[in-house]
């Protein structure tokens, strides 16, 4: 099994990127073939994590897809791969609200029997250093926590009297690091700028991050450290093979909820890796459906306004049968040649609203495909490139909605089911999803709405017209193999 790491902290905004990215930078630049994780739902780590290694990232988000997936999740992506680094999400026991430990950092690091490295943000203490390792080491004795860095580092004398304070507490202190502006990523409304809207900084940035790791870190004890994990003993997931597992409900249903019947304001009871690293494609739009006898092909939105997407929904498509390519709304006028369904992910679309309204030949071949009945998928970004409507710019208009930037974010963990049939799911379908935006759109919901979210309030939430789904909730298509089957089926017919 392959060596592993876990790179946790107390809190976020401790250093836990700048540490994975770097050490999978100077571990990959070292000659050894680094596997990337991120464990929870976020999208964009996972984007500097590939830079680093040249592999996609993956996420293990056990509130998503399960505690049971967690491990032959892991198992698939580092396949063939000499380490793997995974890097955690938020505090090291924060997990998902109201939940417990489920989907924490500490629970997949639990079902990873993976040693825990802690980066410590020593900016403003000393031997207080001592105490707050202490107490997240001896939290939950079945989390190992193999060693400390310290992070924001102000002096070698800074660094002396951490070390000293780290003397009785048992946990190895296996790096040091100064603060380093050079390895500082610009953010916005929801985190890092992503990768592939900054490029060539973001290959310098990460070549720093790894620099940085491999001058102030023990890399011969972090490796040995990997390489002391047990044997997993699970069989790796597999796309073509993985069967679908009901998701257990969180709570009951509210008592007295009355069942199938859906109205605003209200749900029923619930019923019994990235687009940018694959090749973008242009040429004329063919949309008739005519694929029999072939596989049929599944465009995907990507560049710089569609980033998000989980490297198992392209994987899961391939196996169910479709032929997956990516185009680029910004830049490409026509959708692929021969495409009989449509992906589109989350993203950014509010940053290019303009370049995207600009595109008017791909605004309505969108459209066209849509009223063709041809299945689209579209999450979060994807649900304001089909409205109406972005913050007063023209888009796609497949959708009788417009959508605007807010003050307001929403994020969290959604329990949701399918309201009826669609192309993604039949009727009473369970899923557990996330929603992440500063965006509103209005209606929020159709007439046929794409969801009913049962936890944890209860409304009605998305569209669902012709073929297309188009809804605020990202889900990971892993926990549900047979979405990606039905989408593919949907698509050769």
């Amino acid at each position: 099994m392959v060596a592993r790491l876990v790179i946790a902290a107390p809190a976020s905004g401790s250093g836990k990127t700048t540490v994975a990215t770097g050490l999978m930078a100077a571990f990959t630049r070292s000659g050894l073939a680094v596997s990337p994780h991120k464990v929870g739902p976020d999208y964009i780590d996972p984007g500097y994590h590939s830079l680093a290694t040249g592999r996609p990232g993956r996420n293990l988000d056990a509130y998503m897809c399960g505690p049971e997936l967690m491990a032959p999740l892991f198992a698939h992506g580092a396949r063939g791969c000499d380490l793997a680094v995974i890097e955690g999400v938020m505090g090291l026991y924060d997990g998902a609200s109201g939940l417990g430990e489920l989907a924490s950092t500490a629970q997949v690091s639990k079902l990873l029997r993976a040693p825990v490295v802690l980066v410590v943000d020593a900016s403003s203490q000393s031997r207080s250093v001592a105490a707050l390792v202490h107490g997240f080491a001896s939290w939950d004795p079945e989390v190992r926590i193999g060693g400390v860095i310290l992070n924001k580092v102000g002096s070698d004398r800074h660094e002396a009297l951490l070390r000293e304070a780290m003397e009785d507490v048992g946990v190895p202190v296996l790096g040091a690091l100064r603060r380093a502006p050079q390895v500082d990523t610009p953010s916005r409304h929801l985190g890092l700028v992503p990768v592939a809207e900054r490029r060539a900084d973001a290959v310098d940035a990460v070549a720093a991050m790894g620099e940085q790791v491999r001058a102030g870190c023990d890399l011969d004890a972090l490796i040995a450290l990997a390489r002391s994990a047990p044997p997993l003993g699970t069989q790796a997931w597999e796309p073509g093979f993985a069967s679908p597992h009901p998701a257990p409900s969180l709570r009951p249903p509210a008592a007295g909820t009355a069942s199938g019947r859906w109205a605003r304001g209200s749900a029923p009871d619930p019923a019994p890796q990235t687009p940018e690293g694959l090749d973008s494609a242009a040429g004329a739009a063919i949309h008739g459906r005519q694929n029999q006898g072939r596989r049929p092909l599944v465009a995907v939105a990507g560049g710089p306004a569609f980033t998000f997407s989980y490297a198992e929904h392209t994987e899961l498509l391939a196996a169910a049968g479709a032929d997956v390519v990516t185009f680029d709304p910004l830049r490409d006028e026509q959708l692929p040649l021969g495409t009989s369904g449509l992906v589109i992910g989350g993203g950014f679309p509010e940053m290019y609203a303009a370049e995207l309204s600009a595109n008017e030949p791909l605004r309505k071949a969108v459209a066209e495909l849509a009223r063709s009945g041809a299945p689209v998928a579209a999450e979060c970004a994807g649900l304001l490139y089909l409205a109406r409507s972005l913050d007063g710019q023209p888009m796609c208009g497949v959708l009788d909605a417009d959508a605007r930037m807010s003050g307001r974010l929403t994020l969290g963990y959604r329990e949701a089911v399918a309201v009826r049939d669609n192309s993604l799911a039949v009727a009473g379908t369970r899923l557990r999803g996330h929603e992440f935006h500063r965006t509103v759109i209005e209606p929020g919901a159709g007439a046929d709405p794409a969801w009913g979210i049962v936890h944890p309030e209860r409304r009605v939430e998305g569209f669902v017209r012709q073929g297309v789904h188009a809804s605020y909730l990202h889900t990971h298509w892993a926990a549900r193999p047979e979405v990606a089957r039905r989408f593919a089926e949907g698509c050769a017919r």
